[in-house]
């Protein structure tokens, strides 16, 4: 089954290279075991754009949805046998102890 592992972390934490490399290391670690199926990282909130339609009239405006102190940076798609392994895998994400990895299964369509 596939799940989503969607990254939130403080925006405007300092970088830290020794966490860049915790997320390299699960990262290599999740592809070598086959259940890496996508990783990407976010550009920053400033870049983001928001389109809503309401009673017809098309908002679009700059910046993310919501202001929150933690900001989707990024994603991973995983194969995963269930939500406990994919638990598992969002638990070693330097994220879940600085910020929130939200664990979503992917619906399939069709």
């Amino acid at each position: 089954m596939q799940y989503v592992l969607l990254i939130y972390h403080p925006e405007n934490a300092p970088f830290d290279p020794s966490i860049m490399k915790e997320y390299m290391d699960v990262s290599r670690s999740l592809r070598e075991s086959g259940k890496l199926q996508a990783a990407e990282p976010l550009m920053p909130t400033s870049t983001a754009t928001s389109v809503r339609i309401r009673n017809g009239e098309t908002m679009v405006t700059d910046g993310p949805f919501a202001e929150t102190r933690e900001q989707l940076g990024g994603f991973y798609l995983i194969d995963a046998k269930d939500l406990d392994e994919a638990l598992a895998i969002a638990k070693r994400f330097p994220a879940a102890k600085t910020g929130t990895v939200e664990v979503r299964p992917v619906r399939k369509m069709g």
